[in-house]
């Protein structure tokens, strides 16, 4: 019964091999992520989904305050006027901007735009609270969501409204300025891959993937189990493009008025999205121990046998004792229904506990991630959970890891690289020569872009695999969501 319970809940989700887009859509729901709205592309965030948001917004938010960075908060709408001030940015984001006319029944006087992004509202704050060079560097983060009017939308990866994190600096000298942009990309990047057991690339964006108004663009890229591409998190550094165009000026040292540098940086619920397409299975979620809002279900069995219920109650206790984050499912469903929800739902482990194993003074643990078995003893369960749970981590990371590592190729000339995206998924790795020409060729024929320029460099030949003209860097390319 217990086993046809379990097919039965996993039968509700398509196989990740038939079809990864739709198994991805029905992981999400089934695993009670999200829910759809009455709005195209605008997502509900049911509890569990937003507990997973609350807890890496934590672990991140710790990470920005340990580097000097505070929280604020910037109004939503912003001006027409205001965010037309720098010319590169309205461009990049008009197509997407949602736009607010009226206010009650009154007309408005100029149009106001729902934050896209908040360079422009940041810019024209700091214009009026920096002075001198003593008020710099500004540190500032919000918390908050945006609208982007997307053509085509998908849970987490792509929605209309998201949340996120935008950070906004400025600084007093350049080289300041760029060590922030890089600091904040290493600070994603082990984010992803401490917390969330998702290894990445980290590199700059080419002049045409960069972000609209940014002098360069950094990025930290993800591959998913379908060997597409997920930009998982950017640093921009702004020179001082907007400075100039929103007049924010300090007094230095010198006595000298000079334009501020500034940063900007973000992440989003697309993480959640990551999390999902690199670790999960055709079980359902799968999710690393520091982020899972669950990290153990006790589960009883015939439970309503003398001892067992207080039993599970016992262990649930003195793993919350521990510090654990731990769930008594005393529910009247049946194990097996039980077991294949605790599974959907990623939880990393589960514990059962029945009237033989209470006899034994005995539990099951059993793994998420490799469904593998474990007896404990009662009395030692919270010793061995606490043992069990950093386990759990770093082999998540490192079959993520293996996992990047053999869907990454080298592609030595054009045969190679034509060959390589053909019978292949994953990044190939290949010499370009800096010419937007030959970007966009690659992107028109192969339908594969680039994703960025690492900072790790290799040579692995001295020509463009698309002009064969001479090759001025190492590309990351591939097919990404």
């Amino acid at each position: 019964m217990a086993d046809q319970n379990n097919k039965k809940l996993v039968a509700e989700i398509t196989s990740m091999d038939e079809d990864f887009t739709q198994w991805y859509t029905d992981v999400c729901i089934k695993a009670e992520l999200i829910a759809y709205s009455h709005i195209k592309g605008f997502m509900v965030i049911k509890p569990y989904g937003y507990a997973l948001w609350e807890n890496m917004q934590s672990l991140l938010d710790k990470r920005f305050k340990a580097t000097g960075v505070q929280n604020v908060y910037m109004p939503m709408l912003i001006p027409e006027s205001l965010l037309a001030k720098e010319g590169e940015l309205v461009n990049g984001f008009a197509p997407e901007v949602a736009w607010v006319t009226a206010g009650g029944a009154e007309p408005l006087t100029e149009r106001l735009a729902i934050r896209p992004t908040s360079e422009t509202v940041f810019s024209d704050f700091y214009k009026d609270d920096v002075h001198s060079y003593r008020d710099l560097p500004r540190l500032y983060n919000q918390w908050c969501s945006v609208v982007r009017w997307e053509k085509e939308t998908r849970p987490f990866l792509r929605s209309r409204e998201f949340l996120w994190q935008e950070g906004h600096t400025i600084h007093s000298t350049k080289e300041e300025a760029e060590e922030r942009t890089q600091q904040m990309l290493q600070v994603y990047a082990d984010f992803l891959g401490e917390d969330m057991c998702i290894p990445t690339i980290k590199g700059q964006k080419t002049e045409k993937e960069k972000f609209a108004g940014a002098d360069a663009t950094y990025t930290v890229e993800a591959l998913m189990h379908d060997g597409r591409a997920l930009q998982s998190g950017t640093s921009h550094f702004f020179g001082q493009k907007f400075s100039k165009a929103y007049d924010i000026t300090f007094t230095d040292k010198d006595n000298q008025l000079k334009y501020v540098w500034q940063t900007s940086w973000g992440v989003t619920t697309r993480m959640i999205g990551a999390m999902i397409m690199v670790h999960g299975d055709n079980y359902g979620l799968c999710i690393p121990p520091k982020i899972a809002p669950v990290q153990v279900r006790v589960i009883p069995i015939q439970q309503r046998k003398e001892g067992v219920l207080e039993a599970a109650q016992g262990i649930t206790d003195a793993l919350k004792n521990a510090g654990v984050r731990v769930e008594l499912d005393d529910s009247d469903k049946g194990p097996g229904f039980k077991f294949a929800e605790q599974e959907m739902r990623g939880m990393p482990l589960r514990i059962e506990i029945g009237p033989k194993d209470l006899e034994e003074g005995k539990c099951v643990l059993v793994r998420r991630d490799t469904r593998e078995k474990i007896e404990c003893a009662i009395a030692d369960v919270a010793t061995k959970v606490n043992e069990l749970l950093p386990a759990i981590q770093k082999d998540m990371y490192d079959r993520a890891k293996a996992h990047l590592d053999t869907h990454t190729f080298a592609a030595h000339n054009k045969e190679e690289f034509i060959e390589n995206f053909k019978e292949t998924k994953g990044f190939v790795k290949a010499m370009w020569c800096g010419d937007r020409a030959c970007e966009d060729a690659i992107k028109e024929e192969y339908g594969v872009t680039s994703r960025c320029m690492p900072f790790e460099q290799e040579n692995l030949s001295g020509t463009c695999v698309c002009c064969g003209k001479p090759a001025t860097k190492m590309v990351y390319w591939g097919r990404a969501y």
